[in-house]
């Protein structure tokens, strides 16, 4: 695993060992960082099921001026610590927290993200339900952008609440799915 582009481009993220990671690919990734980037310069972004940090890494490389890192899993938490102190990241830069990311959306009580990014473990067919929870947290706000990656079996609704999915990816196994909230009475969306 490698920072694609910006500041860090080129760096390799640390190695690991853990069954309960399965990090992006870079095809993913860029694809991803392709569909937002006009939208990453100065942006504050949470990095949901953060696993090796590798996604909000590639955001602080691109000009975000924050990432929110969440992992329920304490072996993420530490793979993702070690991946900040590789690439020397200012503390200013993000904050790390070990937490249930649901529980985390519920009790969230602080300014919208501009960008959330959600891989939830396939094993656990989790995405509706985190979709749900970021329709109904305040971390999102009516400018954030949703990407959430989802096995393609998995149950990802086009709408939940006012966020509509606005752009899908498929990637043979997976979809990667992208949601803003959209105004009804916006004749611009």
């Amino acid at each position: 695993m490698r920072i694609i582009s910006g500041k860090y481009k080129g760096q390799l993220l640390v190695e690991f060992r853990a069954g309960h990671i399965r990090p992006t690919t870079d095809r993913v990734k860029e694809s991803l960082f392709n569909k937002i980037m006009f939208d990453i310069d100065q942006t504050r972004v949470l990095d949901l099921f953060c696993g090796t940090g590798n996604l909000g890494l590639e955001a602080i490389s691109r000009g975000s001026v924050h990432v929110t890192f969440v992992d329920a899993h304490k072996q993420s938490i530490l793979i993702t610590r070690d991946n900040i102190r590789k690439l020397k990241v200012e503390s200013s830069l993000y904050q790390v927290f070990q937490k249930d990311v649901l529980n985390y959306l519920r009790t969230f009580e602080g300014q919208a993200y501009d960008i959330i990014f959600a891989d939830p473990p396939f094993t656990e067919k989790m995405a509706h339900d985190v979709m749900l929870g970021v329709s109904q947290s305040k971390a999102c706000g009516v400018q954030t952008i949703v990407a959430i990656e989802s096995e393609k079996r998995e149950r990802v609704d086009e709408k939940y609440g006012n966020l509509s999915r606005f752009d899908v990816k498929d990637f043979g196994d997976k979809f990667l799915s992208f949601f803003r909230h959209l105004e009804e009475n916006n004749p611009n969306e």
